[in-house]
């Protein structure tokens, strides 16, 4: 039996949650305040059989809150953990480089996972994300800037997106 551990944070674009496991790694992440919301994204080899909620988790904690803040870096060393095919994790890997401040769109996520013709896959691999934040695909665009879905709302996705790129 695993347990994991979730808290919920405050941030100017609305309630953060996150649940981790009990090595520290992010399993799921999301604009949400119900826990419930994200267990069902997490890998069923990787769903913990026990949530317990905990106010402060540490390192991840403070990274949602430095990020919020304009540190757009403090999430990058924070480890996650996914688990689905080949392609999707590369390209959850790959999204883990896009930096603040750019955006790709997914014509260009699919190129940079190795495979161009790919496009619905590394849309694929943005809607499967479990890890948001952590695993930027708010940064991801559809050809001609357009917004895109986002599984936490095209708002948030906008806001966010705004925060990275100060006017």
């Amino acid at each position: 039996m695993t347990t994991a551990t979730w808290s919920t944070q405050d941030t100017h674009v609305g309630p953060f949650t996150a649940i981790v496991a009990a090595d520290g790694a992010v399993l799921a992440s999301g604009w949400t305040s119900d826990v419930d919301e994200l267990l069902p994204v997490v890998s069923p080899s990787l769903r913990p059989a026990e949530v317990r909620e905990k106010r402060d988790l540490g390192d991840v904690t403070a990274a949602v809150h430095r990020y919020h803040r304009g540190e757009f870096d403090a999430v990058d060393p924070i480890v996650v953990r996914q688990r689905s095919g080949e392609f999707l994790g590369h390209a959850w890997d790959v999204l883990r480089t896009v930096p603040a401040g750019k955006s790709v769109t997914y014509t260009d996520l699919a190129a940079l996972a190795g495979r161009p013709d790919a496009v619905r896959a590394a849309a694929s691999a943005c809607a499967r994300n479990a890890c948001a934040l952590f695993v930027p695909c708010h940064r991801v665009l559809r050809v001609g800037g357009a917004m895109g879905g986002f599984r936490w709302g095209v708002d948030v996705k906008r806001r966010l997106l705004a925060h990275e790129h100060p006017a």
